[in-house]
């Protein structure tokens, strides 16, 4: 059991830093620029040394592949918007130009603050891997090696592996008369080379793509398990043998270069026929998109940088150079190196006690009271695996209705439903097409699902479907019963480790009476607003909470206690906002953990004093959404908490459908109080936030300060070894 901290915990870690106040008409933090603040505190994990060694290094890869997202989509969207106001300027004199941020910025005066922002950090990920990581790794024995380093016995190893690996993959495309500038695909590495024909005196280009197929960089020195680890890059592999691939041709220079091609693909959903068949042509469409950034590597050869320009239409705001490496996430053969003392302890879920013992039908367990699931602390596999499996085989089952929205190709879920399909029972699974970056692979899912019968549907037109939510129908002893699942992950095996997620396991009838009519939204399109429990986005969820945060500004007012602590991913709804400045303004003291971006500004005398932001950023990625809200009540505990899948975001409360589930029993929620405590007094992984936006990292007052996932780590241990007399205690 989480023991709930005293009342003392609620007081910051760390005091924020100074900021200037900001003028009175200033409410809002720009969005995007708080989003770019959220990776810099990812890539601060790899620039502590107090993080294991190899985790540095992918939290390098992490910081990449973040700012690879937002490129593709914020920053895309964005240059769009600028090209539109270059085209359809707003008439002089005629008010507030349109399409302003809530910081008053255009788009192209966003994008300029972005690259303003974005340029030190990429040269920060530059110095910490040369300067930091990189000798680290060599004093361990691990060396990333140019080519020139290698001994001769490796190069000859090397170049083996280019003639039998690389080399017939590779194609070289060259641009002439008669062969146009090549397709290059989203996120590609590339070479760019200049030839020179020996019997004529022009040059032209060519393109050599690094393959995607093959590790980005190649062991030298042997496959053993033990070090020394010895590794050259790829691309420098391919560098040094392109007269291999050119042959008789004299190579003047190569410039390495990476592409991103915008994936914010307009679409017109209201004109669809089928939905599955215009993400099908979306898909097609986005590889085929708009470049809107070019990366290279310092001293470009300015022929190639210029003729690349030109090809790809692109200017010098377009174009990143990196001091280093291009893609930081191709380190990730590095960071899997099986070496446990560079790396975090391994970490495996337990049981939770009352799943034990595997043999005790699990319907019996969540009818003797409600289980609150916390992965990745306990085992995703033991309870939410199991809840859905054991429906699909269980004969009294009569109907699985399940919403996905990522999972992986090998899903057990999927599996599970095919089963039940086959074994007659009635099963429905909502899959969201439109989830981003995972279109293609639910699309196979879909159809998979559909040739075992079961009933898909794709959602609502207009609407993401974003809830985590399973609905089990069966004939009990003593009549037809429901059971539910409502979590605040999705139903994914593989981020269920790596994600912090929560999950409820129920069937009060309240809640299940709410979930069914949930799915009567979803697959019958019911206009139904007056839920039991539920908050359901877009019907009721925004008014409800701004409901909940007025009631505490009136127990405010009133001088009975009032509190609210929120635990969510991200903030930018403004009425919510301007909600909680309110609540500010009357007294009620405010805690909000916002693991990415946050346009609240807290701590702003005479808006929002008595508000506090902080970041919780560590081995886990943090993923629940918690809210509580102290509703007068004298003991904390006795509060109102809810769990479920949506952010306090425009895009959650009104352009997706989400479920947010109360959480009654009182045990349930002495636990979650528990969590939050521990949450709110973090001095070893919590950021806290200023009013200007930036962010200080607490810091530890001892060695003692283990931070928030190695007590929850802690926790579960002894929660897992607990005698069944001491589990009646804590439960």
């Amino acid at each position: 059991m989480i023991t709930p901290a005293p009342q003392s915990a609620l007081t910051p870690p760390v005091t924020p830093p100074a900021a200037a106040e900001p003028a009175p008409a200033a409410e809002f933090l720009n969005r995007d620029l708080s989003w770019l603040e959220f990776n810099r505190r990812v890539l601060a994990m790899a620039v502590d040394d107090r993080t294991p060694l190899l985790e540095r290094v992918r939290f390098l890869g992490i910081f990449t592949s973040n700012l690879d997202e937002y490129v593709m989509k914020r920053a895309a969207s964005l240059r769009t918007s600028a090209r539109q106001q270059q085209v359809i300027a707003a008439p002089p004199g005629v008010g507030q130009p349109v399409g302003l941020s809530v910081d008053g910025r255009t788009p192209a005066e966003t994008l300029a603050a972005i690259r303003q922002a974005m340029i030190p950090m990429l040269r920060e990920q530059a110095e910490c891997f040369t300067r930091q990581i990189l000798p680290a790794l060599a004093a361990n024995d691990i060396h990333l090696l140019a080519w020139d380093d290698l001994t001769e016995p490796e190069r000859q190893t090397a170049s083996r592996y280019f003639e039998s690996h690389v080399f017939p993959v590779l194609t070289p495309l060259a641009v002439d008369p008669g062969s146009p500038f090549p397709f290059i695909s989203n996120l590609s590495m590339s070479l760019g080379v200049v030839l020179h024909h020996p019997d004529r005196g022009d040059h032209l280009f060519a393109r050599v793509k690094v393959p995607e197929v093959l590790p980005k960089w190649i062991r030298v020195n042997g496959v053993g398990a033990g070090g020394p680890y010895r590794f050259v890059a790829l691309y420098d592999l391919i560098r040094h043998h392109l007269s291999d691939l050119f042959p008789d041709m004299a190579i003047a220079d190569v410039m390495l270069f990476r592409l991103t091609r915008n994936v914010d693909v307009e679409r017109d959903e209201e004109d669809a026929d089928d939905l599955r068949e215009l993400m099908q042509a979306e898909i097609k469409q986005r590889k085929f998109a708009r470049v809107v950034r070019l990366e290279r590597g310092p001293d470009p050869n300015p022929w190639i940088a210029e003729f690349l320009m030109s090809e790809l239409e692109l200017t010098e705001d377009d174009v990143y150079e990196l001091p280093a490496e291009l893609d930081y996430d191709d380190l990730r053969v590095i960071a899997d190196l099986n070496i446990p003392r560079l790396r975090y302890e391994p970490w495996v879920p337990t049981v939770p006690p009352r799943l034990a013992d595997e043999d005790t039908d699990i319907f019996a367990i969540i009818r003797a009271g409600d289980l609150l699931l916390h992965h990745p602390y306990e085992s995703f596999s033991a309870s939410v695996e199991r809840f859905i499996n054991t429906a699909a085989a269980d004969p009294k089952v009569l109907a699985i209705k399940m919403t996905l929205y990522r999972t992986t190709e090998a899903s057990p879920f999927v599996s599970s439903l095919v089963r039940a399909a086959e074994a007659g029972k009635q099963v429905v699974c909502l899959i969201e097409l439109k989830a981003r970056f995972d279109e293609e692979r639910n699309i196979g899912i879909a159809t998979a699902l559909e040739k075992a019968g079961v009933h898909v549907l794709y959602g609502i037109v207009g609407l993401k479907t974003h809830t985590k939510t399973t609905l089990v129908v069966r004939e009990d002893a003593d009549g037809i019963r429901c059971y539910a699942h409502v979590g605040t992950g999705n139903y994914h095996a593989t981020t269920a480790k790596l994600y912090t997620d929560l999950g409820l396991l129920t069937c009060d009838p309240d809640v299940t009476r709410d979930v069914v009519e949930l799915f009567h939204y979803l697959t019958g399109r019911s206009l139904k607003r007056n839920y039991r429990r539920l908050l359901v986005a877009p019907v009721n969820m925004r008014d409800r909470f701004i409901e909940m945060i007025e009631r505490e500004t009136a127990h405010a007012k009133a001088g009975r206690p009032a509190q609210i602590v929120a635990k969510m991913n991200a903030l930018e709804e403004r009425k919510i906002i301007r909600a909680l400045y309110d609540a500010s303004q009357a007294g009620v003291k405010i805690e909000l953990i916002v693991r990415g971006f946050c346009t609240l500004r807290p701590g702003v005398p005479g808006l929002s004093e008595n508000i506090r932001v902080r970041s919780i950023i560590g081995r886990f990625l943090e993923h629940s959404r918690v809210y509580y809200f102290r509703n007068a009540a004298a003991d904390p505990a006795d509060g109102e908490f809810y769990i479920g899948s949506a952010d306090w975001m425009s895009r959650n409360l009104l352009a997706r459908v989400e479920a947010i589930v109360p959480i009654a029993r009182r045990p349930l929620r002495e636990r979650l109080w528990g969590l939050l405590q521990i949450l709110l007094s973090d001095r070893r992984q919590a950021w806290m936030m200023a009013a200007d936006g930036s962010y200080a990292q607490a810091r530890p007052e001892s060695d003692g300060d283990l931070g928030t996932h190695v007590i929850l780590m802690n926790l579960a241990r002894h929660e897992a070894v607990v005698s069944p007399e001491e589990l009646m205690l804590l439960r």
